[in-house]
């Protein structure tokens, strides 16, 4: 590249943190759906992969030269939600972008809530897919440059996914650790809902259900047990509040 020309967005986000082309996992069995993804990723010049069942996902998604999966809900056999739920629980924490022909908005939260990071319904636009996959990686590699969050006895190890209060392990979901970290970068400031509907469940409309209020609770129930005073806030009518230590 001559001295005279700057990069583009694509040339800046095209690779992954070890200067290695960012390589995608498709897991899609519809051909013309794959067909067009795969021109738009290499239109890109984003590597990829396809395979076309979710038992053949769940063998490469853990390789380290996956960056980000990108997995279709409706699969042969084993479906799409519950191989995100199978490598959650293995413990693959890469970023995945679901794709699906449900798109109501109770589907996109049970989809995020279940582990995905991102989810886009169909129809869509290949170049809106494709946006959302530099995103993802640029939100992993951010994480990966402060890979632990620390207030008072609260310890997020962001890399590793898990999070500890006094020394004591935290079960949490995908959706509570999302929600956590989030707390946790804005400590002893006011969260909104409209913020976490926004930035943890990606979403930019109010579905109308009590989706924040059931999952604050249950983060509260993990952080607070067998203590006397509770760390996570409800500020009656603005939001939610992770006092800082």
């Amino acid at each position: 590249m001559g001295a005279d020309k700057l990069p583009s967005l694509a040339d800046r986000f095209r690779f992954n943190a070890w200067g290695a082309r960012l390589h995608v996992l498709l897991i899609e069995d519809d051909d013309q759906i794959a067909a067009a993804i795969g021109t738009a990723l290499t239109r890109d010049a984003i590597a990829s992969e396809r395979v076309v069942s979710a038992e053949a996902g769940l063998g490469r998604a853990g390789s380290a030269d996956v960056d980000v999966i990108i997995l279709d809900w409706m699969l042969p056999g084993i479906s799409g939600i519950d191989a995100l739920e199978r490598l959650r629980a293995a413990g693959v924490e890469k970023p995945v972008l679901m794709l699906s022909a449900l798109g109501r908005p109770e589907h996109r939260i049970e989809g995020l809530d279940r582990g995905a990071d991102d989810y886009l319904a169909k129809p869509f636009e290949p170049d809106e897919l494709v946006a959302r996959l530099r995103a993802l990686f640029r939100r992993t590699s951010a994480q990966s440059r402060q890979p632990v969050l620390i207030n008072g006895d609260i310890e997020l190890n962001v890399r590793a996914r898990t999070a500890h209060r006094g020394g004591r392990h935290l079960g949490l979901s995908p959706k509570e650790f999302e929600l956590l970290k989030y707390l946790m970068e804005n400590v002893g400031e006011i969260v909104t809902r409209d913020m976490l509907l926004r930035q943890v469940w990606k979403l930019n409309f109010d579905p109308q259900t009590n989706v924040i209020d059931v999952n604050v609770v249950r983060l509260r129930r993990k952080l607070d047990d067998g203590l006397d005073t509770g760390c996570l806030v409800t500020v009656r009518g603005r939001g939610y509040r992770l006092t800082a230590a």
